[in-house]
């Protein structure tokens, strides 16, 4: 299975981190009825522009497997923790809700 990690603005669609053009270390788990995502990163201007805009963010899961659909997992940050973590190089986000979905049952 090939896993891809996406981070996007909600509102303009900018990515901010997109797995399948770097490597991104990170790990996701489900806390407190919901989702929190760590991603080891270094503070730079991307992470500063994810930051300004922490309450309008989307991020997305895509699981690709060789002998079954893809599974796209969409979880939805709202208003829920975005935080980054000098000392450790790590970012936080945190999701209350997601839907998983197979995008062709979706398409005609």
């Amino acid at each position: 299975m090939k896993q891809t990690l996406l981070i996007k603005h909600a509102v303009s669609g900018r990515l901010f981190y997109d797995s399948r053009k770097s490597e991104i270390r990170y790990a996701v788990g489900e806390a407190d009825g919901g989702w929190m995502f760590r991603i080891e990163t270094e503070r730079d201007q991307t992470v500063e522009e994810l930051l300004k805009r922490k309450d309008e963010l989307n991020v997305f899961i895509f699981r690709e497997y060789d002998d079954q659909p893809t599974l796209k997992t969409w979880y939805y940050v709202g208003n829920g923790p975005v935080q980054y973590d000098d000392k450790q190089s790590l970012l936080t986000i945190y999701a209350g809700s997601r839907i998983e979905y197979y995008p062709h049952e979706y398409s005609e």
